[in-house]
């Protein structure tokens, strides 16, 4: 047993030789010293931590993590490597945008060989050809219980040159995920308007499985004038309290009785726009294991999420009802109208990847339209 422990470490030892060193520094004055296998340039950002087991190509590609360094706590990442780029509808099949969108990822231990039928790439390549830096080596159990404590912070990966640190959640993010121009998807019978606010590939896809047209539009993009059967407000990175446009448009739409879906950002995003307030968490939810409660039910779900603010339920007015409750910290979850066929969630009911219990509230989605357009 002790030979074997010695020969791990040799081993670690000598794998660690074959790579340049860089330090992880927190705002606090923390400090982990990594091995580089990603791209070697120093960047900063607000450092925060991932507990799922796998899917590292959909988490780096998702938009809501625009502007963070992502501490993943599975030890053992890269074993099978990153998929190829197939297609289908103008979209990534494996991937949930165009691009990896973390500013630096951080790892336990990287698997430099990979295997799996799918993979045309290792991970290390893939961040090295994205320019997204990487290191390994690092005790992320103990720099995740930091979090924990400390909370989510600047902080940044220092090469040979120092930089300052970066709150990327002053900036406008979503600003910067969203796409510029309208797209359209499909050509089914529902016509879904998207407000793109950093959208997931797998949510178009959820939606475009019931027979929908799916219009998607720039965050900031005025929909008075568009004919559609439902609004859907996606997810996206920073703080929802930069996006007044979004807001401002949303406000108007909810004075209608069209039906409305918010996810994640869009959660947050709708609850503004109904007078509710938000706030910063400690250090968010990131992970596939958050159970939710469905208020009023004993029904609960494991759900798969990924934001650092949340909606104040004491805020809520008597117009609007808490629709889910988070289990570990009683956090908000999903709040729906009263008369209104509007509602949303916090969490991910598309989870690629992640549990799909709650996949149901698509097709909720799609009854309420077609509710709304037999009324008209």
């Amino acid at each position: 047993m002790a030979f074997e422990i010695f020969t791990k470490k040799l081993f670690y030892i000598m794998k660690s030789n074959r790579y340049r060193k860089a330090k992880l520094i927190l705002e606090d004055g923390a400090f982990f010293t990594g091995y580089s296998f990603g791209y070697e340039a120093s960047v900063a950002g607000e450092i925060v931590f991932n507990t799922a087991m796998t899917g590292y190509p959909e988490s780096l590609t998702d938009p809501s993590y625009r502007g963070q360094i992502l501490v993943l706590t599975y030890p053992s990442i890269g074993n099978y490597g990153v998929p190829g780029n197939a297609a289908d509808q103008g979209m990534l099949l494996n991937f949930e945008s165009e691009h990896v969108h973390v500013s630096a990822l951080i790892i336990s231990d990287y698997s430099e060989k990979h295997s799996h039928w799918s993979a045309t790439q290792s991970l290390g390549a893939w961040l090295q050809k994205e320019k997204v830096p990487a290191l390994f080596g690092i005790d992320t159990r103990k720099l995740t219980k930091h979090i924990r404590e400390k909370g989510s912070m600047p902080a940044k990966i220092v090469f040979d040159d120092d930089i300052a640190f970066k709150d990327p959640n002053k900036e406008n993010l979503v600003a910067g995920v969203s796409i510029r121009e309208k797209q359209v998807y499909g050509n089914g019978k529902h016509r879904i308007l998207l407000v793109d606010c950093g959208v997931k590939n797998n949510i178009i896809r959820y939606l475009l499985r019931y027979n929908t047209q799916v219009i998607r539009v720039p965050w900031d993009y005025d929909y008075g004038g568009e004919e559609y059967d439902g609004l859907f407000v996606s997810n996206g990175p920073g703080d929802p309290a930069v996006c007044t446009p979004t807001i401002r448009y949303l406000q108007i739409a909810i004075e209608e009785d069209k039906p409305v879906f918010g996810i994640c950002l869009g959660h947050q995003l709708i609850s503004l726009a109904s007078g509710a307030q938000t706030y910063k968490l400690k250090f968010g939810h990131r992970s596939h294991n958050q159970p939710v409660l469905q208020a009023g039910t004993n029904k609960a779900y494991l759900t798969a999420q990924n934001h650092g603010y949340a909606v104040d339920d004491r805020t809520l007015d008597n117009d609007w009802e808490i629709y889910f409750k988070n289990l570990n910290d009683n956090s908000n979850e999903g709040i729906r109208h009263r008369q209104k066929p509007i509602f949303t969630t916090q969490f991910h009911p598309e989870a690629s990847s992640g549990p799909t219990d709650t996949a149901f509230l698509f097709g909720t989605f799609i009854e309420e339209i077609e509710k709304w357009k037999k009324q008209q």
